[in-house]
């Protein structure tokens, strides 16, 4: 009996996109096969998780996303990614632009050797902001929209690396976000962090998804359920299933996930 592989994934009519990923192929160097015909939608202001075992494709794809891959020669891609309507993939669309409207806060924190205002006024200045007041309004609300102002507004002036680790992963939020991007990517923030900071970040994305649109890759099953409302689990390249988070993790339509999810391997 055939699988009915269109029951893995969630009806596009059922959600609100901001985000399109259509027939999405991606090869390392122009010969590993990394991506494999990728269909999926990101959700307006929700938080899409993307999970599945190492060496999975999960990070790979995030970064087509901000076309992170364009930084490495030898990468190619095939088919489109859309974000309201445009194929961000177009070789006529700038990365620098792309990178504007989706950014992305990395595995670990890692602020410019910049003072603390510097690093979230670097995206502003990029986009040709150069009015004093108007940059430290952004700035300030940066801060604040990462949770971070009450911590640091009167040390505005000192070096970034002094900060603690959780503090420096709040700095590249604040920095990620004072563009007024469309998307925000995460891949695994949390990883390098404590339990009492992972908790921090964990609620600061929660309050985020009012404002933009959020993808994340976690490892962290647990961490996945907690935050997520929609959840895609990918296999060697492949998106496998793809629906709401308490769905996918309850009620998984594909044994493959049902074995990923519940700890069987991965």
């Amino acid at each position: 009996m055939v699988e009915d592989v269109s029951s893995r994934i969630l009806n596009s009519s059922a959600i609100s996109p901001k985000a399109e990923v259509r027939n999405l192929d991606f090869y390392y160097g122009g010969t590993v096969h990394a991506l494999k015909n990728i269909n999926m939608m990101v959700p307006e202001h929700k938080v899409t998780a993307l999970i599945g075992p190492s060496g999975c494709g999960k990070t790979t794809l995030l970064r087509c996303f901000n076309r992170m891959h364009d930084l490495y020669s030898g990468n190619r891609y095939g088919g489109e990614v859309l974000l309201d309507d445009i194929n961000i993939l177009d070789k006529k669309v700038d990365p620098i632009e792309v990178r504007m409207r989706i950014s992305m806060v990395f595995q670990r924190p890692n602020p410019f050797p910049k003072s603390i205002f510097e690093n979230v006024a670097y995206g502003l200045r990029v986009q040709g902001l150069t009015k004093r007041s108007a940059v430290d309004e952004k700035v300030e609300q940066a801060l604040k929209g990462s949770a971070l102002w009450d911590e640091v507004k009167d040390r505005l002036n000192d070096s970034a690396y002094t900060l603690s680790g959780g503090q420096q992963q709040r700095l590249c939020i604040a920095r990620a976000i004072a563009t007024n991007p469309d998307i925000v990517l995460f891949d695994e923030p949390t990883s390098a962090l404590d339990p009492i900071a992972t908790a921090s970040i964990e609620d600061l994305v929660n309050e985020l998804k009012q404002q933009v649109t959020i993808l994340i890759v976690t490892h962290s099953m647990q961490q996945a359920a907690r935050l997520s409302d929609y959840t895609a689990f990918m296999y060697l390249g492949e998106l496998l299933e793809f629906n709401q988070t308490t769905i996918l993790f309850n009620q998984p339509a594909h044994k493959r996930t049902q074995d990923y999810v519940s700890g069987r391997f991965g």
